[in-house]
């Protein structure tokens, strides 16, 4: 029988995993996508409910022929590719300019940029045959709203954001979409890990209150905002970036 499945890569991290327990209310399955760390991907399959099957997928965005071979075994496991979400990056700091050398430069583009290039091209021929499908792609509210420190995150993901818009254009008569969600400060994953690690509680309170909301993001947030791109209620939504953020870049 044929299922209805996403495809989440980056599902072991504190985004991809929050958007597979939300995506997991609507697909049948999900194939968790992920590089090192299968016993993650193990857990987060064992977080999904009963309804939904979980199938932990390597899948490593430097390696070309491992990016095709996730996405066939995930096609030839489910059926069907209903959706690819793209929520993986690359662990860094928040350096100024100034202080980001050309390896760290080419580290984040490959991964997460070129990452996403080559899941597209791995993608669109299964999707053109299926007769659609939509891709979810995670950015960063930084390009809206950008904070000092934040280039080496959000150089990459404007450009993807701009791959996003032009999956939109050229393949909508294909009944194929592209979509993007940008977060905010989230307390989830890398996020999680910067209010730890990185400057003091007063900063963070301070940032806190230049939010609408006057509080920080939870994962479940930007997964709920990926699982709604992602399903039927948004069929007639695509190119199109939803700022999740509290309100941080009005």
């Amino acid at each position: 029988m044929t299922k209805k499945a996403a495809f989440v890569i980056g599902a072991t991290g504190g985004l991809g995993h929050a958007a597979c327990l939300e995506l997991a209310r609507d697909w049948d399955g999900i194939a968790i996508g992920y590089r090192s760390s299968l016993g993650k991907a193990q857990a987060v399959a064992a977080d999904l409910p009963n309804s939904c099957e979980g199938l932990p997928v390597h899948c490593d965005l430097s390696d070309k022929p491992s990016i095709a071979s996730s996405i066939e075994q995930a096609r030839d496991h489910f059926g069907h590719i209903g959706t690819v979400v793209f929520a993986s990056g690359v662990a860094i700091g928040q350096p100024y300019v100034s202080k980001i050398s050309e390896p760290e430069w080419r580290d984040v583009i490959d991964t997460e940029l070129l990452g996403l290039t080559r899941v597209v091209s791995a993608t669109l021929p299964i999707f053109r045959e299926q007769g659609g499908g939509n891709f979810v792609i995670v950015v960063s509210v930084a390009n809206y709203c950008y904070p000092p420190g934040d280039a080496l995150s959000s150089v990459p993901k404007a450009a993807m954001e701009a791959l996003g818009r032009a999956i939109a254009k050229e393949e909508g008569r294909f009944g194929i979409r592209a979509n993007m969600v940008a977060p905010g400060i989230i307390d989830a994953g890398l996020g999680t890990a910067f209010m730890q690690q990185l400057y003091t509680p007063e900063i963070w309170d301070g940032q806190r209150k230049k939010i609408a909301l006057q509080n920080f993001g939870e994962g479940r947030d930007v997964g709920q905002a990926i699982a709604f791109l992602a399903s039927d209620c948004a069929k007639y939504i695509t190119g199109q970036t939803l700022i999740v953020d509290g309100g941080f870049s009005l």
